[in-house]
């Protein structure tokens, strides 16, 4: 069981390889654990690469690392902050893409509108009330 919360990679085909994306999935996990205060269990981190072709920044081909997350409303702003600022450090730092090239969304909406293995996920900070109930 996951519970969320999704990280998104997106790079063109070939930039990363296979011991750079189980180190950044390793750095998003443990940002998203520490900051949230959720176990590392609930975070999902997965990769999509596209043809070198497909990946334009400024109507020019282009090699930028995406981080598109999305996380259930009602966690702190200043939390939220903190985990954007701290995953697209990490991408750089793991991955050796220059900040320029790096962009981090952390996108959100209501727990209620999220569903895994067919229940509606909790709001934040009743999770172990959930998974008690949902055992």
């Amino acid at each position: 069981m996951s519970l969320m919360p999704i990280y998104t990679v997106t790079t063109a085909r070939g930039t990363l390889d296979r011991n750079t994306k189980a180190a950044l999935a390793a750095e998003v996990t443990r940002i998203h654990s520490e900051v949230n205060h959720v176990p590392s269990t609930y975070v999902n981190v997965v990769f999509s690469e596209l043809d070198p072709d497909n990946v334009y920044t400024d109507a020019t081909p282009a090699r930028p690392l995406i981080v598109n997350g999305w996380v259930r409303s009602g966690h702190p702003d200043d939390e939220t902050g903190q985990l954007v600022r701290q995953v697209a450090a990490a991408a750089t730092q793991v991955t050796g893409i220059p900040a320029e090239r790096v962009l981090v969304v952390i996108g959100n909406s209501p727990a209620r509108f999220a569903i895994e293995g067919g229940r509606v996920l909790p709001e934040p900070g009743h999770e172990l009330e959930w998974l008690q109930e949902n055992a």
